[in-house]
């Protein structure tokens, strides 16, 4: 066959390592493919996709294998990319040249620069410069201590090896980069290992984030001083160009942020930003990455600074996140693995000999003791727990995406070669697999939330604050919570303190915000919080004419998705609640909002707050959409009363409501058929409480109380239905799920898409079209460390009292 389309020579270059010159054709046609024995992967589009597929396989393989060790995407998709490369895979000839031939490096090495260009750029869109104001002396003083401590320790191991070091690693420029990797913790490494392990919220992670930031801010300076250096090796006159190239960069960043501020003007409130100039800032981050190679600054910090200088907040930065993020994550950065699994041998590791390596190990082994070490000390110095030390030395001594480009670029630079290369990967690689576990290990974000004492309704006694946590996803969640709070009737002798959060998700900044409203005006959030004045117009209006029985709170955070419950389990905590309501709302569809606003079915949300909360919880679905309650002189709740601690709380929690003159209660008590199935101990419990519940309200004509036999599901399936024909209920309470004889839920569970959330008899009064009314709320009494399901109730307010001769428990 002869050649098609001329001729093309290629010198495959690894820092000093220069293969032999290979001749191949520029433009292969295959029209027919394997029917004629064609290969198909000979075509550069074939190799691309086939080494994604690959890859993508390989690394979720090992991200499924490795799950029980708690290993981050970042080592799997390393790994992956190193099983393809010289140092397994591709060490065998056939497998080479059947996947990889000739052209594939030069298309999977663009494609992967394109990766990490595009990766940077929607890091330095997440990040916050705001964070550096709002770091304290801690914060600096150990970023201060955890870059220059290694930093200096490095120089000094290098300077002692310097005689066994080749020429290139030997030079002062060299040896200062390296020192400076070694030394500087990058923000964009951190935040992605930390919103892995769901950290991001806890004050570990907090810490950890403003100490990476000031050390960035640092190693930014730092990196300019050291590449004007390694200009210099060439000629005095590279490092004034250098100099020049920087300043001119500098002072096109206030024109970029204008014009980044003009496109936001241009929006339309409440509207996305267009997509022309989505693209035009994709494409301008690739200029940038041009210019700034151009300019001998690195293809990487031209997007990175440009992501930089986006505004905070709505609409621009979240619309660039979400139309991106996930096709760069996902499509581009296993080019970036593959290219860099090709480029790790650990064989020429071994044929360069541990006298050519010794040098530069000593220096990454130094820099990762010495990081380690310098900054365990100085958080130990200014105040920090031993713990907290050691979980914040441990996040800051990571390495990932940037150390990874670093190391490439060395090697474009012939600071380090081949095996220097496959060092530093191996090195990563060991340093993340083995830290990343011990930290969530260590540092568990739930452990806190969780109590040994009682915050309950059930045991906060009458004329205690009633300490309720409501939140908020958007403006949409209103009309029930506050029709339930017109209901709930707060007295001056039974006031409540009502706690609003209003949650937004945190999409185009990488730190959370948390802000309590009585310290900050409405006026700045406005853009971080859309629907902020609506909510808090609407509570304020409910409590006017309350003050003196109602203390209003209002708090918003912008947070991800996967810390969210974190935020809503500490401030349930520090505010002292014993109830938090989670409102749901019912779609046309019969299907639950959960996934738009709270995240899904089993890992959502919902279901970590259940699991992890300090208190008991409510979830108040909305049936009916209404904006504010019918003007009628009666409103007529339904207590379902299963048995169990969750059944006890729900009781408390109307009982709470039945003094309001305008709700009418039922309460119905479902027992078994002869006691088949009946927790002795639970039961006498549930006696105790229904029968005080009922001492307490026998004069009172609007509550009523009844008693239904059954035998199974189908039995509790039938009293219900008849029960909502017989009258038309507002509102169900039924408990969630513990303590209940499973024989009154025999059946039912087969009809359930949300028990996991909702439980069984939750889920069936929510979605049932047999069961009309305009809300239904799912108690769940809190859960006691290390207890599970309460078998024991100790003495309350409606629990233990004495009435008419008898102690009723």
């Amino acid at each position: 066959m002869g050649f098609k389309g001329g001729t093309k020579f290629l010198t495959f270059h690894r820092g000093t390592a220069a293969y032999q010159l290979v001749c191949f054709r520029s433009q292969i046609s295959n029209p027919v493919g394997l029917v004629y024995r064609e290969n198909p992967i000979m075509l550069s589009f074939n190799v691309i996709l086939f080494a994604l597929i690959l890859n993508i396989l390989l690394s979720r393989t090992i991200q499924l294998l490795l799950k029980p060790l708690r290993q981050p995407r970042l080592v799997c998709q390393l790994i992956g990319g190193v099983m393809m490369g010289p140092s397994l895979l591709a060490r065998h000839k056939s497998f080479t040249s059947l996947v990889f031939p000739f052209t594939s490096d030069f298309v999977l090495e663009n494609l992967g620069r394109m990766g990490v260009t595009l990766f940077l750029f929607v890091i330095g869109v997440k990040m916050d410069l705001g964070l550096l104001k709002r770091s304290g002396k801690k914060h600096l003083y150990i970023a201060l201590a955890s870059v220059f401590g290694p930093l200096l320790i490095v120089s000094i191991v290098a300077v002692l090896t310097k005689e066994s070091m080749d020429e290139e690693l030997a030079r002062v420029s060299s040896i200062g980069e390296i020192a400076l990797s070694l030394s500087v913790t990058t923000f964009p490494v951190h935040y992605t290992i930390l919103e892995e392990l769901n950290l991001l919220r806890s004050e570990v992670g907090n810490m950890a984030l403003s100490i990476a930031l000031i050390s960035d801010a640092i190693g930014i300076n730092f990196m300019v001083v050291f590449e004007a250096m390694k200009q210099g090796d060439s000629s005095a006159q590279s490092i004034i160009w250098y100099s020049i190239s920087c300043v001119v960069m500098a002072a096109f960043t206030p024109v970029i942020r204008r014009a980044m501020v003009w496109i936001i003007e241009q929006t339309q409130e409440g509207e996305a930003v267009d997509q022309f100039y989505v693209i035009a800032i994709l494409l301008g981050s690739f200029v940038a990455a041009f210019v700034t190679d151009m300019f001998g600054l690195g293809i990487a910090n031209g997007s990175f600074w440009l992501g930089l200088m986006m505004p905070d907040g709505r609409p621009l930065g979240s619309t660039l996140v979400q139309k991106s993020e996930t096709i760069i994550t996902e499509v581009f950065m296993p080019c970036s693995f593959v290219f860099m699994g090709l480029s790790t041998d650990f064989y020429a590791m071994k044929e360069a000999g541990w006298s050519a390596l010794r040098p530069l190990f000593g220096l990454v082994i130094s820099g990762y003791l010495s990081k380690f070490f310098c900054t365990m000390l100085a958080a130990k110095a200014v105040g920090v727990s031993w713990r907290d030390s050691l979980a914040v030395s441990l996040i800051l001594s990571l390495r990932g995406y940037v150390e990874l480009v670093l190391y490439v670029h060395w090697v474009d630079r012939n600071v380090i070669g081949l095996p220097g290369y496959s060092l530093m990967i191996l090195g990563t690689i060991v340093v993340v697999g083995i830290l990343t576990p011990l930290i969530s290990i260590l540092y568990d974000p739930s452990k806190p939330y969780m109590l040994k004492q009682r915050r309950t309704i059930q045991h906060t006694a009458q004329g205690d604050h009633l300490r309720i946590l409501v939140c908020i996803r958007d403006k949409t969640n209103l009309p029930s919570l506050v029709n339930l709070l017109q209901l709930f009737h707060p007295t001056v002798q039974n006031p409540f303190s009502l706690h609003a959060f209003y949650l937004v998700e945190l999409i185009s900044r990488a730190n959370p915000v948390f802000v309590e409203h009585q310290n900050q005006e409405l006026e700045d959030l406005s853009g971080r919080f859309p629907d902020l004045e609506i909510i808090h117009h609407a509570l304020k209006q409910y409590q006017e004419g309350r003050e003196e029985c109602v203390e209003l709170h209002l708090f918003s955070a912008a947070t991800v998705k996967p810390t969210m419950y974190q935020d809503v389990c500490k401030l349930a905590l520090i505010s002292k609640a014993v109830f938090i309501i989670l409102p749901l709302k019912k779609k046309l569809a019969g299907e639950m909002e959960t996934t738009e606003q709270w995240g899904g079915e089993s890992g959502s949300i919902i279901t970590q707050i259940l699991d992890n909360a300090p208190c008991s919880v409510g979830l108040l679905v909305e049936k009916a959409e209404r904006w504010q309650l019918p003007q009628i002189a009666s409103y007529n709740f339904i207590v379902l009363f299963l048995g169990g601690p969750d059944s006890r709380e729900a009781l408390a929690f109307s009982d709470r409501m039945s003094g309001n003159p305008c709700v009418s209660l039922t309460v119905v008590r479902f027992l078994a058929s002869n006691a088949e199935g009946d927790d002795e101990m639970q039961r006498k419990l549930d006696d105790g409480v229904v029968t005080s519940f009922w001492v307490k309200n026998e004069a009172n004509e609007k509550v009523n109380y009844r008693e239904v036999v059954i035998r199974n599901g189908a039995d509790t399936a039938s009293a219900i239905v008849g029960m909502a024909a017989e009258k038309y209920y507002h509102m169900w309470i039924v408990g969630r799920k513990q303590g209940i004889n499973p024989s009154l839920l025999e059946g039912l569970s087969t009809w359930s898409d949300h028990k996991e959330e909702m439980g069984i008899l939750g889920d069936y009064l929510s979605f049932s079209e047999s069961v009309n009314s305009d809300s239904v709320m799912v108690v769940q009494k809190q859960v006691l460390t290390g207890k599970g399901p309460n078998f024991f109730t100790p003495p309350g307010s409606i629990v233990s009292f004495m009435r008419r001769g008898r102690l009723f428990w």
